[in-house]
């Protein structure tokens, strides 16, 4: 979870909701999709029998308002098939979407068109930008299409080309931009009409690091600035942990685990997703209430005056505990805002978390499951 995100409800509106989303590709969809739910079947299974490939298996999630849900996995693991699902441009076989409270299955064609074109932003690794436009013209299409007056389109399109960094661009031609400039032009046109959902599918993976990261950037103090409800796309661990309030990791279609960076890492839930996160340094992810004991495990020596004691934040993360923890030889306090003694933090624990001591190693990766 981003620490310097500002908090999130957890009751919040659910903007985006997806109950038991799946999608069978191939001419005998419907009757694998029976025998799917009927005998259980694997994913090998289905195209052996049917000769029909599963995309996404039995997917349900909730997105709250404003978050950033990173969606992740190797390739082919069905993310960028599941963003497409969101918006309708792929059907699913069986299952539910809601978006906004509507039930998106129920919607005519003209509406899932007026519900993309005011409530949804998309953009993707390569933008397509209209090259005969110029980047204002780019910027202000979606606001063509709501048939805005041009005044207006202007006015929009230059607060927006300011939020991304790009003044003095208005006139310029997609050809005349750098690769980064011309994806920041992407992000302004799907911010331009102010969208409820932002989709995003890998739209920083093609982009030189250091340009990268300083999208990454604005693009986290966009969203933030605008409580933007976003569905990220990645196969960058990395992106993940640094962008997203949650993240989902996929495979074969399903979703193996759903939780906060310092969940996945810390709990992974199988062997899988422990050899996902084996390479990622925990002193940046995880948190003093992430690694903390129960007080009662606490054992010190008669007469030690508990005030002494070094104190931390449940939010302090693990590198200046690391830091704490190399100048004193007691444990370390954590307390919460109203400075009552939560937990405690020895430094058996902190090593146990540098060294990922808490990954399952129960070979579970290596099963067959059912799709």
């Amino acid at each position: 979870m981003n620490r310097n995100a500002p908090p999130r409800d957890a009751d919040a509106e659910a903007v985006i909701s997806l109950n038991s989303v799946w999608k069978v590709f191939g001419a005998r969809s419907e009757e694998a999709m029976a025998a799917i739910q009927k005998e259980n079947l694997t994913k090998p299974e289905v195209l052996a029998r049917f000769n029909c490939v599963v995309g996404i298996a039995d997917v349900s999630f909730s997105i709250r308002r404003g978050e950033i849900f990173c969606i992740m996995g190797l390739s082919g693991s069905g993310k960028s098939t599941l963003v497409r699902h969101i918006n309708r441009l792929i059907e699913p076989t069986a299952g539910s979407i809601t978006l906004l409270g509507r039930d998106v299955m129920a919607l005519s064609g003209r509406e899932v068109r007026e519900l993309r074109a005011n409530r949804m932003g998309m953009v993707f690794q390569h933008m397509a930008l209209m090259p005969h436009r110029s980047v204002r013209d780019n910027v202000t299409f979606p606001l063509e299409v709501q048939k805005k007056p041009k005044s207006e389109r202007w006015a929009i399109s230059q607060r927006t080309l300011a939020m991304v960094n790009l003044e003095g661009y208005e006139d310029h031609m997609p050809a005349q931009l750098s690769g980064g400039m011309r994806q920041r032009v992407g992000i302004a046109r799907a911010l331009a009409s102010r969208p409820d959902i932002l989709l995003m599918d890998e739209p920083f993976s093609a982009l030189d690091p250091l340009i990268r990261r300083q999208l990454q950037d604005q693009f986290l103090a966009l969203s933030r600035r605008l409580n933007q409800t976003t569905v990220f796309i990645t196969h960058d661990l990395d992106e993940a942990i640094r962008l997203g309030d949650r993240i989902a990791i996929m495979k074969d279609g399903r979703i193996v685990q759903i939780g906060t960076a310092e969940d996945i890492v810390s709990n992974p839930a199988d062997d899988y997703i422990a050899a996902f996160v084996n390479d990622i340094s925990t002193l940046s992810i995880l948190h003093a209430e992430g690694v903390m004991e129960p007080l009662e495990k606490l054992e010190l020596p008669a007469g030690t005056d508990m005030a002494s004691l070094p104190c931390v934040a449940p939010d302090c993360p693990l590198d200046q505990l690391v830091a704490l923890a190399a100048e004193t030889e007691n444990p370390i306090i954590v307390s919460d805002e109203t400075g009552k003694t939560i937990g405690v933090v020895t430094r058996t624990a902190l090593l146990n978390a540098i060294g990922g001591r808490n990954a399952p190693t129960n070979g579970s990766a290596n099963k067959e499951a059912p799709v």
